[in-house]
Parts: structure tokens; sequence; C-alpha cells
């Protein structure tokens, strides 16, 4: 029977590993029956550059750790060797390279995992290793943002060259006011254009009217006037002259 320390020992360590699955986002419990020590020292170092904390542990004791952090499931796959690799942020880290490493050792196995709390099966663990890189999906939003943002600090650097914001606000209805007195000169032109062209007909109509003038011009009818130069027979008055006859009866 195990002595008062080494239980207390247990009993810390089922608490710490508790506490380690419960501040966690993602873990894999793998049996890594048949590593040697090159490919188990090679296999921790990639894991720890990732953030990835592995261990090989007792199966009794992570069984109770499992339960006291809720994952009761993972005890249905704790026999044989065992080790676990817990990842404190990264979601994909420990799945990608374990899975990788199963993948070139065929004694090398993956049992199961949890996610954010809940226990997955091995589907789902095969799903979080093709996932990319932290550091490649955090590129690729940055990507998506990157047009956006570039555009914001344009706008903003365009502000500041001119003086501020309330420069740039003042600016901006003198430029709008400026567009529609551009935009409204079209429309006199437009409006100017039909009356000039209804206007051409009156003059055309009245050109006729001026042509018809000569008419007028027919006033040398009154050149006819010379009849009154008829008037010598008026001279025909020296009949008169014929007095004398009168005179002549009286003598």
């Amino acid at each position: 029977m195990p002595s008062e320390k080494v239980l207390e020992q247990k009993k810390q360590i089922v608490a710490d590993l508790a506490e380690k699955l419960k501040g966690s986002v993602a873990g894999v419990v793998v049996d890594y029956k048949g590593i040697n020590v090159a490919d188990d020292t090679a296999l921790r170092k990639e894991l720890r550059e990732a953030g990835v904390k592995y261990s090989v542990v007792k199966n009794t004791l992570l069984g109770l750790a499992a339960k006291d952090a809720g994952l009761d499931d993972l005890g249905k796959v704790l026999e044989g060797t065992t080790a676990i690799a817990i990842s404190a942020e990264d979601h994909t880290a420990a799945a990608r390279i374990l899975s990788k490493f199963a993948g070139t050792h065929k004694n090398f196995s993956i049992k199961s995992g949890y996610l954010e709390g809940d226990v997955i099966d091995l589907a789902t663990i095969e799903s979080l290793a093709k996932l990319p890189t932290r550091e490649v999906l955090l590129a690729t939003v940055c990507n998506a943002f990157n047009a956006p943002i570039s555009a914001f600090a344009r706008a903003v650097q365009a502000i500041v060259d001119k003086g501020g914001a309330e420069a740039a606000l003042a600016d901006a209805p003198a430029k709008e006011e400026e567009a529609p007195a551009e935009e409204a000169a079209p429309a006199e032109e437009v409006a100017a254009a039909p009356v000039e062209e209804a206007a051409a007909p009156v003059e055309e109509a009245a050109a006729p009217a001026e042509e018809a003038a000569p008419a007028e011009e027919a006033a040398p009818v009154e050149e006819a006037a010379p009849a009154e130069e008829a008037a010598p027979a008026e001279e025909a008055a020296p009949a008169e002259e014929a007095a004398p006859a009168e005179e002549a009866t009286e003598e």
C-alpha cells in the first residue's frame, strides 16, 4: 500500500494536470509505443516550439484529472502507453504535429482528443490537422483587411494634408457647391438652344415678308401725275379775249 507521501504526490499531479486541461483550448492523447529516444526528442522539441506541452502520464492519473476537468469520455481510451499534448492557445498545433508524426511512425497512434472542453473523435482531429498554422491564419486575415485599412490610411493622410478634420469638412461643401454650378451650365445651354432654334424660323419667316416689300415699290404708279400737265386746257381762257366783239357792238 502506498505511503501517505506518495498519495499526496499523486493527488498533486492529478490536480495540476486537471488545471492544465481546464486552462487549455485543445489537447491530443496518443499511444507512443515503439518510439525511440531520438524521435521522442525531436517530437518534443517541435511541440515545445509550437507552444504545446507534451508529457507521458499514467492512465489512472490522467483518467482522474480528465474527470475533474469534465472530460470523462477520455477515460474510454486510456490503456497501453499514453502521452498527452496540451495546447493553451493554438487549437490546431497539437493535432497537426502529432498527426504528421503518426503518419511517419507506424507504431505511434492517436487515441483521442478534446477541443474547447469537449472530447472529439479521430475524424475531427484529422480535420484540425489539415488546417494551416496560426501564423498562416493570421496572415490570411490581415490580407483580407489590408485593402480597406490602406484606403482608410490614405483618407486619414488626406485629412492631415488639408490641415485637419475641420479644414477637410469645410472644404467638402465648397466642392459640392462648385460641382452643381458646373452641372447647371449645360442645362442653361440646353435651355437656350431651343430658344435660338425657335427664333430662327421667325427670322426666316420675316425674310419673305421683307422680300414682299417690292409691292410697295409699285408706288411709281403715282408718276401718272403728268395728267395734271393737261392743265394747259385752262389756258384756253383766251376765249375771253373775244370780248372785243362786244365792244364792237357797242360802237
